[in-house]
Order: structure tokens, then sequence, then C-alpha cells
């Protein structure tokens, strides 16, 4: 299909054309929990095919989905200006703006996302360990697909293309439900990625999305244990609390990042200011930015008196406590709700501890377990930093930007979950597994 082709193809697309139930004027519409089951329904029959699906498939798969999103560039941004458009950016709601927009990068970004999934190990059918039992019978685990995800996101259009490859290269069938300030550019992405999917062999309903933005479709969804095996919320509060109030199917939750970097007595200054300023610079938008900064009293005056020109330049705000603006005159008051506060922008909370027991004591109160740093020179506070903080991902003298799947050699992520039950830290394809036991026998029976 050419790529004019392409973009007419996604802008003129019916609902009729996709498999779904069209509406005429004249007719009710179909009511919510008919149209969630109709659309579960084919998700959970298509994951039975999809688990069995051979690795090339699902590769080929992949690369044609990649090419879909690159020809259909220009519809998929017409459909991101609709969101745009109607997206109020106002009252701190940049940082949102930032991750609702899409450029022709970030489409082939989201293209060559894909490719390198691609590119991974398959992990279904890989083994888990094996051993013989004193009887003869061996026993074994073996990875196998969860089989039906449901993924409720909000903003960021690219988690569709990533959560689509991630299920489908390991096997599950996905369910979207993106949030309703993106839902033109989202059901644009899942149009193109399941209609290439299906050309090159994927069940048909192996990605489903909800383009019904009514809130009762959540609360509807987070009901359907009969369809669908685990629940991944990717947004603010408002959505986790709705997500793990009303759930009934298991949840893996990717919280807010409040990310801390606490800069040790012994630490490299030079090194502490670079990991420092890329952690809240380089895309403060993210979940992975620094979020507050403690920093040792014996250093404080060295490190923070250079480092507060630097962030200013770079136009950060900083608050910080009574002796953060003796050295940084410009920086604003602090107050205790900025503490543990995910900013999600140019600003930044400083604080000066007295030693690695408060800052350790003020990541305990203050952050969500998502990603603490320690930047150190000594090694015996470093080992006390990592066995002691309660984090997903703990680094040692790097930036906390760098908590992140691709970074990690992982792929792309399906996001940072913050839950320590199945999965922590960013989610790759093995996590997107769980394991079955596998017994050979030859005639063994239990006296």
């Amino acid at each position: 299909m050419s790529t004019e082709d392409m973009q007419e193809e996604v802008k003129t697309q019916t609902l009729e054309e996709r498999g779904e139930e069209a509406e005429s004027p004249e007719e009710e519409p179909v009511d919510v929990p008919t149209y969630l089951h109709n659309l579960l329904q084919r998700a959970r029959a298509a994951s039975a095919g999809l688990s069995s699906l051979t690795a090339s498939v699902k590769n080929a798969a992949l690369q044609a989905m990649a090419e879909g999103l690159e020809a259909a560039t220009d519809a998929i941004l017409e459909e991101n200006a609709k969101d745009l458009e109607r997206f109020e950016t106002s009252n701190g709601r940049e940082a949102l703006a930032d991750r609702l927009t899409l450029t022709p990068e970030r489409i082939h970004e989201m293209a060559d996302g894909l490719r390198q999934i691609a590119k991974l190990r398959d992990p279904v059918g890989q083994s888990a360990g094996a051993w013989n039992r004193p009887n003869g019978m061996k026993v074994g685990r073996v990875r196998v697909p969860i089989g039906v995800i449901g993924i409720i996101y909000e903003s960021r259009p690219n988690v569709t293309a990533d959560a689509a490859a991630l299920c489908l290269k390991s096997g599950n069938a996905c369910v979207l439900r993106g949030g309703s300030e993106a839902v033109h550019s989202n059901a644009a992405i899942a149009r193109i990625l399941s209609d290439a999917a299906e050309k090159a062999g994927i069940p048909e309903g192996a990605i489903a999305f909800v383009e019904r933005t009514e809130r009762e479709v959540v609360l509807e969804l987070l009901k359907r244990d009969e369809f669908i095996d685990l629940i991944i919320p990717r947004g603010g509060e408002s959505l986790m609390k709705t997500v793990t109030e009303h759930s009934t199917i298991p949840v893996i939750k990717h919280d807010k990042g409040v990310c801390h970097v606490y800069v040790d007595a012994d630490a490299d200054l030079a090194m502490a200011e670079r990991i420092s300023v890329n952690a809240k610079v380089q895309r403060p938008s993210t979940c992975n930015a620094l979020e507050t900064l403690l920093v040792h009293q014996n250093v404080a005056r060295n490190f923070l008196t250079n480092l507060g020109k630097t962030l200013t330049d770079a136009g950060v705000e900083i608050r910080g406590c009574p002796r953060t603006r003796e050295y940084i005159p410009d920086a604003g008051e602090a107050t205790e709700e900025d503490y543990g506060q995910e900013f999600l922008a140019l600003t930044l909370a400083v604080k000066v501890v007295k030693d690695l027991d408060e800052a350790m004591a003020h990541v305990r109160t203050h952050g969500s377990r998502h990603t603490e740093v320690i930047v150190t020179r000594d090694y015996a506070r470093a080992r006390r930093f990592i066995r002691e903080v309660d984090a997903g991902t703990v680094m040692i003298n790097a930036s906390s930007r760098l908590n992140d799947g691709y970074q990690f050699g992982l792929g792309a992520e399906i996001g940072i979950s913050t839950t320590r039950i199945h999965a922590r830290g960013p989610m790759g394809l093995e996590d997107l597994t769980c394991s079955k036991y596998v017994v050979y026998g030859s005639g063994q029976i239990r006296e």
C-alpha cells in the first residue's frame, strides 16, 4: 500500500470496516456493557491463537506495524492536532501537553521501537528451570503469555504503540483504553497497528482499542475478569485510585515518580552536578525525572552555589529549605507539600540534610518507590542505600532518567511498575509472561 493510500485509509475507515458495529443516526447507541462484551470477547478469542504463534510471525507483524505508522504519519498528526486543539494547557498542564504532542520524529521513534522489539528474544516457551525427582519424573517450568492484558493510560499516545507491540511479542492480546484527551491520536494509532498486524497473520481482535470515552467504560472494564487477566494503569493519582478501588482484576500499578537524588558528603561534585542537571532538565515531564534534590550539609555550600546558577540558567524554578536559600538566594521557599510533589516540569525541591540517615528517612516519607539515586564515592554508604531504600530502581552515580526499558536493554517497556508483586521497575517482555509447570513422566503414580 502506498503512503497516500495509507493516509486516506486512516482518515476514511469506518467502524463497519473495522469489524465493529456501525450505528446509524436513527439507532440507539450500543450500551456500554454490550459494547465491551463484544470487544473483550474478540480479544479473548484472539489470545488463544496468539499464544501459539511463532516468533517469526510475530516479528513480521511488528515490522509491518512499524511501516504502517511511518506511512500514515501525516494522518496521525492530523488526528493529534484535533486532540491538541481541545486540550487546555493552562494551570500547570504544560507537561501533560508535551506528553500528548506528536511530531514526525516521535512517530518515527514509535516505529523504531517496534522494530527493536522485533529483534528481542521471544520470552514465550523459555525455560524457567527444570529438575529431576527421585522417582524419575522430570519437572520444569516454561514461560507462557498471561492472556488478555488491559492497559488504562493517560496523555501519551506512544503508549498505544509500545503496549500493543510488547503484548503482541509476549503472546498476549491487549485491550487499550487511553484518556479522552488523546482519543483521536490513540484511535488512529491503534487502527493502523491492528490492521497491519492482522494482514501479517495476527488474529483479529488481538489489539483492541476502547474508543468510548465515558467514565462508565473504565468502571465496567475493571469488572470484566472473565475476559481480562491483568490490568496495568499508567497515569496520575486519580486514575490509580479509581483502578485500585474498583478492579476485580489483578492490578500492577505504574504510579507517579517522585524521584530523589542524594548528593553524599563523599560525592564527586562535578559528577553530581551533571547527574542532577540531566535528571531534572533533560525531559522534566517524565516519571523518572528528578523532583527532589537532597544534599549533605558538608558539601552543600560548594555544590549548591554552583548548581543553582546552572539550574537557573536552564529555566528551573528552585524551591528550597532555609539552608538551601542561603546558598541559592534566588530560590523560593519550599513548603512541606513541595517535598513529595511530582512536578513534571522545570521545578525542583531542594533540601540540605545532616547525613545519609536523614536522606533515607526523607525518601521513606516522601518517595513513591519509583527511582532513587545516590551520588557517592563511599562504597559502604552506597551499599547501605541499595539495601535500605525501598524503590523499584536504586541507582548509584547515574541519572534517574536512565531508569527505562530501552536503557536497561529490555527494549520498549510497558511502563515502570511501582508494585511489589509480579513485576517491579521497568516492565519488559519477560514481565508480561507467567509460567506453567511441565511434567515428563514414564508411568509414575502417587503411592
